[in-house]
C-alpha cells in the first residue's frame, strides 16, 4: 500500500466497516495458528465496535488510506489504569506502519491524560504484535491461559454468592486496591449497570467479585477458594472463556480437574503502574 495513512477520531458510522475488520483481522490469525477464532461471526465484530465506538469512556480512532478504514484501535479510560483493544488492521493492509501509527496515537492519548498506567492482553502466538508491543515500550507480565468448558455448578462451604448491588461498589473497589495497588471503579460501575456484577461473601465481608466470568470481565479474590466459589457458581462463561494466570498453577489445576481445557494462551502486558497482585484475580481482554 503506497499511500498514506491517516489517523482520526471513530465515528459511529465507521462501526460496521471497522466490525467487519475486526471480524476478518482476528479471524485469519487465529485460524492460520490452528486456533478457533475469537469472533465466530461477523455480527460479533460490528456489535463489539458499535458498543466501544458509542461508549463515552472509550477514546476511539480509525486508520485510513486512500479515503478508506483499514482499520481501529480503541482505549477505555474509565478506570486509574487505561486498556488498550480491540486493535485490528484489515489483512489486506497489514505490514504497512498502520497499526503502530494506532498504537502511538492511543499510548500519546494515555501520555496527555496523565494516566499512571496502561495495559493489553495479546494473543501469544501473534509473534508480530507481541514484537510491536515490546518495541514501543511494553512489558511482558503475565503468560494467560484462555479456558473455557461446561459450567462447574458447585458451591464451595462458607462462600455466600450474589449478585451485587451499588452499596457493594466501595468494597469491591476496596477489594481490588488491595490485590492490584489500584482499582477499576469505572468498569465495575459500568457493569453493575448492565447487572453482571457478582460477588462472594465470607463470614460478612466481600472477599471477591467479578464483572463477569468472561473475556470482557474481570474478577479479584482475597484466595484462590473466594475465586474458585466464583468460578464453580458460574452458569457460563462467556466468549472464548475466562483467562487464568498461568503462575497461579493451584487455581489453574482446579480448572483442569474441573473439566476447563486451554483454548488458547494470551500475554498480558503494560507500560507504567504495575503492582505484583497479592492475592487471587483473572483478567479482562483489556486487562
Amino acid at each position: 500500500m503506497g499511500s498514506a495513512v491517516i489517523i482520526r477520531i471513530a465515528r459511529p458510522e465507521d462501526a460496521e466497516q471497522c466490525g467487519r475488520i475486526c471480524y476478518q483481522a482476528f479471524y485469519t490469525i487465529n485460524t492460520s495458528h490452528n486456533f478457533p477464532p475469537e469472533m465466530p461471526q461477523v455480527e460479533m465484530g460490528i456489535g463489539l465496535m458499535t458498543m466501544m465506538f458509542s461508549n463515552p469512556g472509550c477514546y476511539c480512532i480509525v486508520a485510513e488510506a486512500d479515503g478508506r478504514v483499514i482499520g481501529s484501535n480503541c482505549l477505555y479510560e474509565r478506570s486509574t489504569i487505561f486498556g488498550i483493544g480491540p486493535i485490528t488492521v484489515d489483512p489486506a493492509a497489514q505490514n504497512a506502519g498502520a497499526g503502530s501509527q494506532l498504537m502511538r496515537a492511543v499510548l500519546d492519548r494515555t501520555e496527555q491524560r496523565g494516566a499512571p498506567g496502561v495495559r493489553l492482553v495479546q494473543a501469544t502466538f501473534h509473534t508480530r504484535s507481541l514484537s510491536l508491543y515490546t518495541k514501543l515500550g511494553f512489558e511482558t507480565r503475565e503468560l494467560l491461559c484462555v479456558m473455557n468448558g461446561q459450567p462447574i455448578k458447585k458451591s464451595v462451604e462458607g462462600c455466600t454468592v450474589r449478585a451485587a448491588t451499588t452499596s457493594d461498589v466501595a468494597a469491591c473497589n476496596r477489594l481490588c486496591f488491595q490485590v492490584h495497588g489500584h482499582e477499576r471503579a469505572g468498569e465495575v460501575s459500568d457493569a453493575l449497570q448492565d447487572g453482571e456484577v457478582t460477588v462472594i461473601e465470607r463470614d460478612g465481608r466481600i472477599v471477591a467479585y467479578t464483572t463477569g466470568l468472561g473475556y470482557f470481565g474481570h474478577a479479584v479474590a482475597e484466595s484462590n477458594r473466594d475465586l474458585q466459589a466464583l468460578i464453580a457458581a458460574a452458569e457460563g462463561f462467556h466468549g472464548p472463556g475466562i483467562m487464568i494466570p498461568a503462575r497461579n498453577t493451584a487455581l489453574f489445576r482446579w480448572c483442569l480437574d474441573h473439566g476447563l481445557r486451554v483454548v488458547q494462551p494470551n500475554t498480558l502486558m503494560s507500560i507504567g503502574l504495575y503492582n505484583d497482585p497479592v492475592g487471587a484475580w483473572l483478567p479482562s481482554i483489556l486487562y
